[in-house]
């Protein structure tokens, strides 16, 4: 075959395939057999093989997998993906369609979606053809698995209208493809994944897209982030208009007239749930018409015109084996159940933390009991209560220890706390999970310097504080298991990096007791270098806004401590940055802001939000989210709506924004 009819035969083929795989895996209504699927399939395969130059980035072959990544690239998203505010009962959808309703100022329908157990992914299409697909990440920034996602059949290469799109969805593992994987996992003698969510989201962060294309993953596109030269209403339209451009989308989704008619379909599902063939874990509830979702507008984490009902969680029976104690990085000793595996909530529950003594007296837990599980809002495993009609008399109680269970030393029990502690600076357990504190994301941030990483570096003794990480070598690492060459240099360039932190970053993960990341912030901006914190007496401290005794008191006998001067000494030898480089704080004695409670509502004009915000705390006030009898002053712009009628209801001054800005500049 010569070049031009390859081409022409090759333009025939991808039409063909995709139209057939848009009928299958979309539409779940195929128009030809699998065997016929599989024979045009390899076709282009030997075409492409012999015509490599002739190869599309939209070729159906893509979804086999291609060459595997050396790493994921970071991806900032333009619009962020924020999370949901939750709801786990009626009342909480009532209170919901009650705070919308006063938002808009009318009543409103909805739109209802199933809640997708998988992994929030975004697609990005110019002109039709798909061209960057992405991980949620921490809702800003995200991660390319543009390649992972390829593979995932019901996802389109080409759109069927030339658009530029950007869609939102879930992509997850049917059931069915869920137990083969497991299956297959436990045949080769490898640990099965937990539950369908962990599965998805483990294949698509496979650097090698080949395991990716094996896993037989779907996707439900939900929401339609942005879209040039043309205009739509309401999020059902843009639902109808998605799937138009061969998008899959849930035929489940349904539009309620109002919150009773929600209520229903929230009931609904509570039954039908068991049957799909694919995990919920609740219902998306959706403001339709999108109007209304720009004058409801967003919270700091979620959209106010959104909510997801959480399924109630499940309960289960199992036995409690044992019970394991450990030591956190401020010495709390905690004890946790240790249960026969059990399934709860599509996860394989084997431990439940027991918090403390008192709890464990007050529930009456003995070893050996048939007991109650759930996952509290889905996620947390706990003991409900014990099935003592089901004792056998053989169940043993349980003691707290009287010593540390790493150190031996002796636990004592502080003044009005309930859990015991080891006060022995020098426990294995405190450092190590200090150590793992100093490098988490809200701390020191340092990528590929996990929890396992951290323990086996501590273990083989190259790790003995938090200043050693600065002074790992090429070589020791290389000695460890699992560490190549190329992450090893991944690791390193990390720990570099880390170096430049802003000092807040620093202050939160040395793990000063009471001191968490916001007060971290708060006391860098004020003091502006680590020295200044460390001269400060307690009364300086406390009259920094919202550090309070107890904090002042546990920061000055942090600093007092010989240890920790030389801590902060090697750490600065070593190249690690101890100044603040945020935005300075500019609080003079007479800062009309200063100590304040204010409430920023409706739109702005000059400034954004944030940037009224930042300029706000930065003169000494506090910026919070809603009104109240506390709140100081109401910033409103246009269409502030309900906050503004709450605020003029209790006698709270008003401002506008221009009037903001005059005060700002002074």
């Amino acid at each position: 075959m010569d070049r031009i009819a390859a081409e022409n035969r090759m333009a025939e083929l991808r039409e063909k395939l995709e139209e057939y795989g848009y009928h299958y895996y979309v539409l779940d209504k195929p128009i030809v057999s699998d065997a016929e699927f599989d024979k045009l399939m390899q076709e282009l395969v030997k075409l492409e093989s012999d015509f490599p130059e002739l190869i599309t980035e939209d070729s159906p072959t893509v979804r086999i997998g291609g060459n595997p990544l050396p790493h994921f690239e970071k991806v900032q998203h333009e619009i962020p993906m924020l999370s949901l505010g939750n709801a786990f009962n009626e009342q909480d959808l009532r209170d919901f369609d009650r705070r919308v309703s006063e938002g808009v100022g009318q009543p409103v329908t909805y739109a209802c979606e199933l809640k997708i157990d998988g992994l929030a992914v975004s697609l990005k299409y110019e002109n039709g053809r798909f061209i960057l697909g992405a991980t949620r990440g921490d809702g800003t920034t995200g991660e390319n698995i543009t390649n992972n996602l390829k593979t995932v059949r019901s996802i389109p290469m080409k759109l069927k209208e030339a658009v530029d799109i950007e869609v939102r969805g879930e992509a997850f593992m049917p059931k069915q493809s869920f137990e083969k994987l497991n299956v297959a996992k436990l045949e080769a003698g490898e640990e099965p994944f937990a539950n369908p969510r962990n599965a998805a989201a483990g294949s698509l962060r496979q650097l090698d897209p080949k395991i990716a294309a094996k896993r037989n993953l779907d996707i439900f596109l939900y929401s339609l982030a942005q879209l040039k030269d043309k205009e739509v209403f309401s999020h059902t339209e843009a639902l109808q208009y998605m799937s138009e451009l061969g998008l899959k989308t849930n035929k489940e989704a349904k539009h309620c007239k109002n919150i009773d008619e929600v209520i229903e379909y929230v009931d609904s599902w509570l039954e039908k749930r068991p049957h799909l063939a694919y995990e919920i874990d609740g219902i998306v509830i959706k403001v339709d018409s999108l109007d209304a979702q720009k004058k409801l507008g967003f919270t700091a984490k979620s959209p106010r015109w959104a909510i997801a009902y959480k399924f109630p969680a499940e309960e289960v029976v199992t036995t409690l084996e044992g019970i394991e104690l450990s030591v956190g990085r401020t010495g709390v000793v905690t004890p946790t159940a240790l249960l026969t595996p059990v399934q709860v909530a599509g996860t394989t529950v084997k431990r439940a933390s027991l918090h403390n003594e008192d709890l464990i007296r007050q529930k009456d837990i003995k070893i050996g009991d048939k007991v109650v599980i759930k996952k509290a809002g889905d996620i947390i495993p706990e003991v409900v209560n014990v099935l003592e009609e089901l004792r056998t008399g053989e169940e043993l109680d349980f003691h707290m220890p009287t010593h540390c269970p790493a150190c031996e030393s002796e636990l004592v029990r502080l003044e009005a706390e309930v859990a015991l502690r080891c006060i022995n600076p020098k426990c294995s357990a405190q450092i190590r999970e200090g150590l793992i504190h100093f490098v988490s994301r809200n701390a020191m941030n340092i990528d590929g310097l996990g929890e396992r990483v951290i323990t086996q570096l501590f273990d083989h003794g190259l790790i003995k504080d938090v200043a050693d990480i600065y002074k790992l070598k090429k070589d020791e690492l290389l000695n460890l298991e699992r560490m190549g060459e190329k992450s090893v240099d991944n690791l390193l360039s990390a720990i570099e990096a880390s170096k430049q932190n802003s000092l807040e970053k620093l202050l939160f993960g040395l793990g000063i007791r009471f001191v968490g990341a916001k007060a971290a912030k708060t006391l860098a901006q004020y003091f502006e270098n680590i020295e200044g914190i460390q001269q400060a007496s307690e009364e300086e401290l406390k009259s920094v806004n919202e550090i309070g005794v107890k904090m002042a008191e546990s920061i000055v006998r942090y600093f007092e401590t010989p240890e920790v001067s030389e801590l902060i000494h090697e750490l600065q030898s070593s190249g690690v940055n101890t100044d603040y480089k945020g935005p300075k704080l500019e609080i003079a004695g007479d800062s009309f802001f200063l100590n304040k409670v204010i409430v920023l509502t409706g739109k702005l004009e000059i400034l954004t939000r944030e940037e009224a915000k930042e300029k706000i705390e930065a003169l000494g006030g506090k910026v919070t989210g809603s009104v109240s009898a506390k709140t100081d002053l109401l910033i409103a712009g246009e269409k502030a709506g309900s906050k503004l009628t709450k605020a003029e209801s209790l006698g709270i001054e008003v401002w506008n924004e221009e009037k903001l800005i005059e005060q700002l500049n002074k």
